[in-house]
């Protein structure tokens, strides 16, 4: 924390109020994204845990056809299989709560070539397998990601609400109240003055009449 720099008498009173004022609005609102976002920390984990499920199906799956596939055909069928150009996987991406990560993920290509090349239906069995295991692969990758910038910024949230709520906001109210105690005295001095003044104004004309 810096050191607060107030403005001197009744400025700096209302300079302490308007940033106290600021700084429980800021906890506020920080507290209500938080909520929000461990509401959706929910759904991100039970979808990164479905994602993971539905790839180690399909992963098991593909490992399964990869098998026939080389029992079948062997090695051969297998290299003539390989794609001529590489897969791509594009993510879509959302913004929720200020927090930007992947949505869905999706996959251009083949992982294995035409059975045309391979010459044999098992190949393109193993392939849409492959497929099916790599489109799974990727959305179990965005769903990850997702709950782990997540769970990033609900730990960010949470620490920018600590700093307000056990140092910032409590150093203003310590402020604030020296503040007012300092305008109080100086407000009850000024009042004894006047008073004393207002006095030795009248005395003199007393005594002469």
């Amino acid at each position: 924390m810096t050191n607060l720099r107030v403005p001197p008498g009744r400025a700096g009173r209302l300079w302490l109020r308007h940033r106290l004022a600021t700084a429980e609005r800021g906890a506020e609102l920080l507290e209500q994204k938080s909520r929000a976002l461990r509401e959706h920390q929910a759904r991100l984990a039970e979808r990164a845990r479905a994602a993971r499920e539905e790839w180690e199906e399909r992963a098991g799956e593909a490992r399964e056809w990869l098998l026939r596939e080389a029992l079948a055909g062997g090695q051969r069928e297998l290299r003539l299989a390989e794609p001529a150009e590489p897969v791509e996987v594009t993510f879509t991406w959302t913004t929720v709560m200020g927090v930007r990560y992947p949505a869905d993920a999706a996959v251009t290509g083949t992982p294995m070539g035409p059975p045309s090349t391979a010459g044999s239906t098992a190949v393109v069995r193993t392939g849409r397998a492959f497929r099916a295991a790599l489109e799974a692969g990727a959305r179990h990758a965005a769903a990850v990601r997702a709950q782990r910038t997540v769970d990033a910024e609900i730990a960010a949230t949470t620490q920018r609400i600590r700093s307000l709520r056990r140092h910032w906001i409590p150093r203003l109210t310590a402020a604030l109240r020296h503040a007012e105690l300092e305008l109080e005295e100086q407000e009850r001095a000024e009042g004894i003055r006047h008073r004393w003044a207002a006095a030795h104004q009248t005395r003199p004309s007393a005594e002469r009449s």
